[in-house]
C-alpha cells in the first residue's frame, strides 16, 4: 500500500478551486482553507479536508499551495497570525500559484528560507486552463524546490518550466498579462471596427481564426465579445492588478510600456462604470461607450 501524500492548499477561489481538484483527481490528500465557508464545503464534497486556517492546511503536507489574489493576501498567509509558517514543517515546499509583485516574491523567499522553501509559480489559462489542467506555471526559486514539487505541477499544468531565480516566475507572468490584455484590446477595436460597418461578427471571428490573427483570446473570449456576455472568468479587476503590476516592474527598470499603460486607461474605465467583477471579455464595453454603438447597456446588466 503506497503511504498517503498530502499537500495543503489556501485559496479557493475561481482558479484555486479547481486546481485543487486537480491535485485530488491525482490521489492526493488535499488539506484545504478558504475564508468562505461555500467554497470549503465545495471542495469537501470532492474530498478535501477542510482546516480552519493555513498553519492547519500546511500540517503534514510536504507542499502547501497557495493561490490568492494579490500580495498582501499572499503575505498574511504565509507570515501571518495562523499562516502557513506555523504549521509548516522544516524543508516544506510553498508553491505560490498567484499573481503579485516580483519584489514580494523575492522578499517572501528570503524570510521563509531560514524553515521552508518558497517558489514563486504563477499561471496562465484562466479557469479553462485550471479545469482542464492545462495551465501554464512558470516557477522562479531554487533549482532543488522546482524538483520536488515538479510531479505535482504537472497535475495542474501542461506547460510546466523553470523559469529562474525567486520573482521570475512573476516577471514572466508579467509580460504573459501585458500580451494578453493588449490582445483583449485588438479584439475589441476589431470588432468595433467592423460594427460600425455593419459586418458580421461571428464571420469576421471565423475569418480572423484562419490566419495570422488567430489567438487564444479569439477562440475563447470572441464569442462572448461578439454575444455581449460579461459573465466572470477571469475578473477586470484582477486583470487591471495584473497590468499595475507589470508597468510598476517597468517603471522601476525604466522600460517604456506605452501599450500597457493605454490598455490600463481602458480597464480603468472599465472599473469605472462597475465592470470590476465581469470578464475580461467585458472589456467590449468600453468600446461600446467610446463608440455609442450600445450605450444602453451598463454592468447591472450582468
Amino acid at each position: 500500500m503506497k503511504p498517503e501524500r498530502t499537500v495543503g492548499f489556501v485559496g479557493l477561489g475561481v482558479m484555486g478551486r479547481p486546481m485543487a481538484r486537480n491535485l485530488l483527481r491525482a490521489g492526493l490528500t488535499v488539506r484545504a482553507f478558504d475564508l468562505s465557508d461555500e467554497a470549503l464545503a465545495d471542495l469537501a464534497d470532492a474530498g478535501a479536508r477542510p482546516v480552519a486556517s493555513g498553519a492547519q492546511a500546511a500540517e503534514g503536507a510536504e507542499a502547501v499551495f497557495v493561490s490568492l489574489p494579490d500580495s498582501p493576501h499572499v503575505e498574511e498567509a504565509a507570515l501571518g497570525a495562523g499562516g502557513i509558517a506555523e504549521g509548516a514543517a522544516p524543508g516544506t515546499v510553498v508553491v505560490d500559484l498567484s499573481t503579485i509583485a516580483a519584489g514580494v516574491s523575492r522578499r517572501l523567499a528570503v524570510e521563509l528560507a531560514r524553515d521552508l522553501v518558497y517558489l514563486d509559480a504563477p499561471v496562465s489559462g484562466g479557469p479553462q486552463g485550471a479545469e482542464a489542467g492545462t495551465l501554464s506555471i512558470m516557477v522562479g526559486g531554487s533549482h532543488h524546490g522546482y524538483g520536488r514539487v515538479e510531479p505535482l505541477l504537472r497535475h495542474l499544468g501542461r506547460t510546466v518550466v523553470h523559469v529562474g531565480e525567486s520573482g521570475m516566475g512573476q516577471v514572466f507572468k508579467s509580460c504573459n498579462q501585458i500580451v494578453c490584455a493588449m490582445n483583449i484590446q485588438a479584439l475589441c477595436e476589431a470588432f468595433a471596427l467592423a460594427r460600425s460597418q455593419g459586418a458580421d461578427l461571428a464571420l469576421l471571428r471565423e475569418v480572423l481564426r484562419g490566419g495570422a490573427a488567430g489567438s487564444w483570446m479569439l477562440d475563447n473570449l470572441g464569442p462572448q465579445m461578439i454575444n455581449g456576455d460579461p459573465s466572470a472568468g477571469f475578473r477586470i479587476e484582477l486583470q487591471l492588478k495584473d497590468i499595475r503590476l507589470a508597468t510598476q516592474l517597468a517603471l522601476e527598470a525604466g522600460v517604456p510600456l506605452p501599450g500597457g499603460l493605454q490598455v490600463m486607461a481602458l480597464y480603468l474605465e472599465a472599473m469605472a462604470h462597475g465592470e470590476g467583477r465581469n470578464g475580461n471579455q467585458a472589456l467590449f464595453r468600453v468600446y461600446d461607450r467610446l463608440s455609442g454603438q450600445d450605450s444602453s447597456r451598463d454592468a447591472s446588466d450582468s
